[in-house]
């Protein structure tokens, strides 16, 4: 499992969006400074059987409704990248009641890598079992390729830790890393600092997505 050290960003109120078709929604207001914006979870990169984890320039995000943008700035954060969250809300038409779908993010992420790799992948609820294969070969393979998975995800899921997230609203995440060739993923989370890294089993991650999407 990969090292990582982490320097909170401080939150000051919590909220819950009112979203737009369910899409985007509850998270941990933040109203900090540039500077605590700034803070970072750095991850080591590792490679060994079957597994991978990618450094990552954390933000918390700003506010209750910019999940969609900063799961994104994270997940590009990983190529070297630092884009201002604010920007890439314009670009993303993100409004107090989030980021419409993951539609809206897969374009941002292929103009800032400047290259057309970034597809969307809807899981239909009728098709989570079929789908969490396809979504395991997708992390693996961006991944492998040095880049991030966003995932637009709704409900509640049990990490590898016991720990609970819950996101009745919708939220959305980054993916940066796996083990045990996939089965088990490494996950990016702007909602609040104190949880910002953690792990769940890809199937849970394919139930999370369900009736929603992510960008590969």
């Amino acid at each position: 499992m990969a090292t990582t050290l982490l320097r909170k960003t401080v939150l000051t109120a919590a909220g819950i969006a009112a979203t737009a078709g369910g899409i985007a929604g509850p998270a941990i207001a933040a109203q900090a400074t540039p500077a605590e914006r700034a803070a970072q979870v750095v991850t080591v990169d590792r490679k060994g059987p079957g597994e991978r984890e990618l450094d990552v320039r954390y933000e918390a995000q700003p506010n209750f409704y910019f999940c969609g943008p900063a799961a994104a700035r994270n997940a590009l954060s990983v190529q070297g990248k630092n884009i201002d969250v604010d920007a890439m809300a314009k670009e993303m038409g993100t409004t107090e009641a989030g980021t419409n779908s993951i539609n809206d993010i897969t374009p941002v992420l292929n103009k800032e890598t400047g290259k057309d790799v970034y597809r969307s992948t809807e899981i239909p609820v009728d098709k989570v079992g079929e789908k969490a294969d396809k979504l395991r070969a997708d992390v693996v393979r961006a991944v492998d390729d040095g880049r991030a998975v966003v995932a637009n995800i709704a409900g509640t899921a049990t990490d590898t830790d016991g720990t609970t997230h819950s996101f009745e609203g919708g939220h959305y995440i980054s993916v940066v890393g796996y083990r045990d060739g996939g089965k088990v993923v490494t996950i990016a989370d702007s909602a609040n600092p104190d949880q910002a890294s953690y792990q769940v089993d890809v199937d849970a991650l394919a139930r999370w997505i369900a009736s929603r999407g992510y960008s590969s």
